[in-house]
């Protein structure tokens, strides 16, 4: 069997930001890497949005804005994104910008084939696929296990899942320089639901129909919704250009847990999507940085973790969608209600202090906090 030093079993967002920060660390040209995915990572699979104040991948970024839009049944906000933007990035340009790298980096190599099973074995590890074996010395998983999490009711489960079609339509209706972030003004039907609509054109946009929920819908009942929203809007006759669909994991679940000295898990497999939003793509890309940092000093996974404030405050928000599914549309448009969009973005990005964490807290609705905070501790 062909020996490596890091195996990554899966070559999606998080392990390909890992392999990215370990290039550009320049400190690992010497370990032999191998990639192991099914498939090939050649087509524009998703579309990543994030808010940036660092100009992170901005030589891949189709559209970013200034400002955005939030609705809801009672009032409309336009935001006001300063000093962040919002971003967007088509996975396929994300993937060529990645593999392009790696074809500069004779040390990695990548293998399309389906991983079945993987192990630690004493102080090396065992990758099987469907037609090879191969061994290394630590493994980077970012292979998902629903399993883990479905049937634990300590830390729930609320699923971010949605279906968004890119369309171009006869009107122009879109204003092009100002998404609409969340319009909850859609119907709610006791969970909470919105459209997202992200505009690279007055006549061209992504809409996506999205919910934070315990239960998938059925693909018709997504599709309606967008052919709802679309007659709406006032659009005659469009043409769907692209679909893409997703269903991002929301739990404060203890992933790191499962890491072992030579194995651990990443991306959705390891909780890198934020719990409270299922934003993936800057979480991401933080954590394989302080990733790759923790890789210059140390080697056993198991020391990697450490539980912060935000990881409280996410599942406290996790157990309200949880158990009162109806109320997301009252907590979100709460926040956003007061127009204060970069403090928001500063608290969902972990890096608050905590008189700024209690100014957003405050905006939220105090008395359902509050009863999950009790059910907490007691």
């Amino acid at each position: 069997m062909k020996h490596y030093h890091y195996i990554f079993t899966g070559n999606g967002l998080s392990a390909l930001l890992t392999l990215f920060e370990i290039i550009q660390s320049g400190r690992f040209s010497d370990k032999k890497i191998l990639l192991i995915d099914s498939d090939a990572k050649n087509k524009n699979d998703r579309t990543w949005c994030f808010w940036d104040s660092e100009n992170l991948f901005n030589e891949i970024t189709t559209k970013n804005w200034q400002q955005a839009w939030f609705k809801n049944e009672n009032f409309t906000n336009q935001l006001t994104l300063h000093p962040y933007e919002y971003k967007m990035i088509k996975s396929a340009d994300f993937y060529k910008l990645i593999f392009d790298e790696i074809t500069n980096h004779p040390n990695i190599e990548i293998f399309q084939d389906e991983v079945v099973d993987f192990s630690e074995l004493g102080n090396h590890c065992v990758v099987q696929t469907k037609t090879k074996s191969f061994t290394c010395n630590q493994i980077f998983n970012s292979i998902y296990n629903p399993e883990l999490v479905k049937s634990l009711t300590k830390f729930p489960l609320v699923q971010q899942h949605f279906i968004g079609w890119f369309i171009k339509s006869k009107e122009a209706v879109f204003t092009e320089d100002c998404p609409t972030f969340m319009d909850f003004s859609v119907e709610q039907k006791g969970n909470t639901r919105f459209m997202y609509v992200l505009p690279t054109s007055t006549t061209e946009a992504l809409l996506e129909y999205t919910l934070f929920s315990k239960d998938l819908l059925s693909k018709e009942a997504y599709e309606t919704e967008i052919e709802n929203y679309i007659k709406k809007l006032g659009i005659t006759e469009y043409e769907i250009i692209e679909k893409e669909q997703g269903n991002i994991p929301m739990t404060c679940f203890p992933f790191w847990k499962n890491n072992s000295k030579n194995i651990i898990n990443i991306g959705s497999a390891g909780g890198w999507s934020k719990a409270s939003t299922g934003y993936t793509f800057k979480n991401s890309v933080k954590k394989s940085k302080k990733l790759v940092q923790f890789l210059k000093t140390k080697s056993n996974f198991t020391k990697f973790y450490k539980i912060n404030k935000f990881w409280f405050y996410d599942l406290l928000l996790i157990d309200i969608l949880f158990q009162t599914n109806e109320y997301g549309s009252s907590i979100f448009s709460s926040m956003f209600k007061t127009g204060k969009a970069p403090l928001i973005f500063k608290f969902l990005d972990e890096e608050t202090s905590i008189w700024e964490d209690l100014q957003v807290i405050w905006m939220c609705p105090k008395e359902l906090f509050i009863k999950v905070l009790l059910k907490r501790i007691f």
